[in-house]
């Protein structure tokens, strides 16, 4: 049997997709269970551009699971790299497998890079994921600590800086601020995202507290920059609120475009998540490509 490969070159081809998105964060929907595909990180960053293609922070690839799960879901961020996690993603993944008659169940196994969830269509069209119990051992993040500790100090540009630190399935450094709309978010976000502590970079979150069961959130993601929300950002806020005692278990989050919903029961626990999540159009885009031909 022969399989295709494209890459940049001459050859085209058409490729369907989904535009979606959670809140904002936005995201280009492949069927790769229907349809063969094969992308380069070039052709993953001509999809991702906002002038010249279709325009996401990330491109989600759905395939046959390997296991025992329903899917398999493939997370690249706009500069082409592979990523373990996505939290609004996952809403709009199992949104997409519903409607497009991928699977009848309101309830599905999804195999990702950063482990199994468990999205939840509910009736009010409200999605619930199980995203997983957190963890925190440095090792596991990755993150270059001795111990594990509530926070750490990290040196940016000369000034210490106070976080947390949490694996939603992908790395978050979390830190508390008065005021999101004047957090370093744009100007700091970037050095910490590439902070040598953290070997495969960080997503950088910046959380307002407003009450115990309310907060605000700014998230600089790894590889897509500042996005209008960030699902996985926003469990690791509140899983970190909770530790350091300035939160309770069920906590509303608010980002520009709206708010999710997070519940954790506290160490070894899953983390819920619940929002929205919104299909925008359907398309099909021409991408340059050459063709390879591998035997499998």
């Amino acid at each position: 049997m022969l399989a295709i490969r494209l890459n940049q070159g001459s050859l085209r081809m058409k490729l369907k997709f989904t535009k979606m998105h959670g809140l904002g964060n936005d995201f280009v929907v492949i069927d790769g269970i229907n349809q063969a595909v094969s992308l380069s990180s070039e052709q993953l960053r001509q999809l991702a551009d906002r002038r010249y293609g279709i325009g996401c922070d990330q491109v989600l690839l759905i395939e046959t699971a390997q296991g025992e799960a329903d899917f398999r879901y493939r997370i690249f961020n706009a500069d082409g790299g592979e990523v373990e996690q996505c939290g609004n993603g996952a809403r709009c993944f199992v949104r997409y497998v519903y409607d497009r008659g991928l699977t009848a169940k309101t309830e599905i196994r999804v195999e990702t890079r950063g482990g199994l969830i468990i999205p939840r269509l509910g009736s009010d069209g409200q999605i619930s994921v199980n995203m997983g119990i957190p963890k925190f051992e440095p090792s596991r993040i990755p993150f270059m600590a001795e111990k594990r500790a509530l926070t750490y100090s990290l040196d940016i540009s000369n000034k210490q800086v106070k976080i947390s630190v949490v694996s939603m399935g992908n790395p978050h450094a979390v830190q508390v601020v008065e005021d999101v709309n004047h957090a370093s978010v744009l100007t700091e976000g970037p050095l910490i995202e590439s902070h040598p502590r953290f070997p495969h970079r960080v997503n950088a979150g910046y959380m307002q507290v407003l009450d115990r069961r309310h907060i605000k959130l700014r998230v600089y993601e790894r590889g897509a920059g500042e996005t209008l929300s960030c699902g996985t950002g926003a469990c690791a806020a509140v899983v970190s609120g909770i530790q350091r005692g300035l939160l309770e278990h069920g906590v509303k989050v608010s980002f520009r475009r709206g708010d999710l919903f997070v519940r954790w029961e506290g160490e070894n626990q899953p983390v819920w998540m619940t929002g929205p999540a919104v299909t925008v159009f359907d398309g099909e885009i021409e991408l340059k490509g050459q063709m390879e031909r591998h035997e499998i």
